[in-house]
């Protein structure tokens, strides 16, 4: 929606962008705060609440009268975002016995992949429609179905002492939390350092038409649905083999799309494999974060989001500045493939 935005605020579309770079700030620093000042609060009510402050940005989002209000907007809904996302995690972990935690976690993040691979064209087409207003109020309404949800279906939380924060801060430190974050944020740059630049890749490289393109991005979309629920069980199964061979089918898949994409069959099925590589590792991450952080894990789940924004971010950058060093499109895939490589490297503890 960015051109409809720019043009209705009488902005450049670069400053449009920087509403989605505001979001993904508040997502990565926000997101930590906000839980670390509210972690002693009982978990399903932070649910409802973030719930309810992302309905608010939302709404503010749809009424902006102008480009500051609207980022304001975008980065409150972002607070909640980073906040929600970690707070959901421990709600689930401590719904399920722990060798399902991995399957249960693998279901949220596919709620989070879906969710993307409907509401992105979704919103493209009410924004066109109905002005991108609309999106944002579709947004809201989606998170009143929302907190409908949490408030009759997600159990009270059980009796017992509330986090501390200081044993929380204490998890977030230790060494095995910390690479889990960092192996996070490099095995989700490598995904990023291809998948940012794979509309143009496939268009000006594969030679596909835009809606072809369109329909693609929908299969890496399937992909990653399928990716999280497989990776999710595999997780419970076999934790350090299943992100080891996580990143190494990304970097497999990553190499070869170097030359699939000069054949479009081959880079039809290479799309799907992405999504799936591409997404396998997720539960087996967040399982890995529940498992280091012990008794103290919202803080560090939250800061899962965190990382994989970074991973967003930094893989957005290393494709961009691999291109504008003249090494062409398709060079992308292979930063990723060396990206996605060093988490093969982690053995876990």
């Amino acid at each position: 929606m960015l051109p409809e935005v720019a043009s209705d605020l009488e902005v450049t579309i670069p400053t449009a962008g920087l509403l989605v770079t505001g979001y993904a700030l508040g997502v990565v620093f926000g997101g930590p705060a906000l839980t670390a000042a509210t972690v002693r609060l009982p978990r399903k009510m932070l649910l409802l609440a973030f719930m309810g402050v992302f309905i608010a940005g939302n709404v503010l989002a749809a009424v902006a009268p102008g480009y500051a209000v609207l980022m304001v907007g975008r980065v409150v809904s972002a607070l909640a975002h980073g906040a929600f996302f970690g707070v959901a995690i421990a709600v689930t972990a401590a719904l399920v016995p722990a060798e399902r935690r991995g399957a249960a976690i693998g279901l949220v993040v596919t709620g989070l992949t879906a969710s993307t691979m409907t509401g992105v064209p979704l919103g493209t087409l009410l924004g066109q429609r109905l002005g991108w207003e609309a999106a944002f109020w579709m947004v809201a309404a989606l998170g009143a179905a929302g907190v409908l949800g949490i408030a009759f279906l997600v159990p009270r939380d059980r009796d017992g002492s509330p986090p501390e924060l200081r044993a929380e801060l204490a998890a977030l430190s230790r060494p095995h939390v910390l690479l889990t974050l960092a192996l996070t944020g490099v095995g989700f740059g490598g995904v990023f350092t291809s998948f940012t630049y794979v509309a143009p890749l496939l268009r000006d490289v594969g030679g596909f038409s835009p809606r072809a393109v369109s329909a693609l991005l929908v299969l890496i979309g399937a992909g990653s649905v399928v990716g999280t629920l497989v990776g999710g069980n595999l997780a419970d199964r076999h934790l350090n083999t299943t992100l080891g061979g996580s990143f190494a089918a990304l970097a497999l898949v990553l190499s070869a799309f170097v030359f699939t994409i000069h054949d479009q069959v081959l880079a039809v099925v290479t799309m799907f494999a992405f999504g799936v590589a591409g997404y396998a590792a997720m539960p087996g991450l967040q399982v890995r974060i529940l498992q280091k952080a012990g008794d103290a894990p919202t803080l560090s789940a939250t800061t899962t989001a965190s990382a994989f924004n970074v991973g967003n971010a930094g893989g957005a950058f290393l494709g961009g500045a691999v291109i504008d060093a003249g090494l062409g499109l398709g060079a992308v895939n292979w930063a990723g493939a060396l990206v996605a490589t060093s988490g093969v490297l982690d053995r876990g503890a």
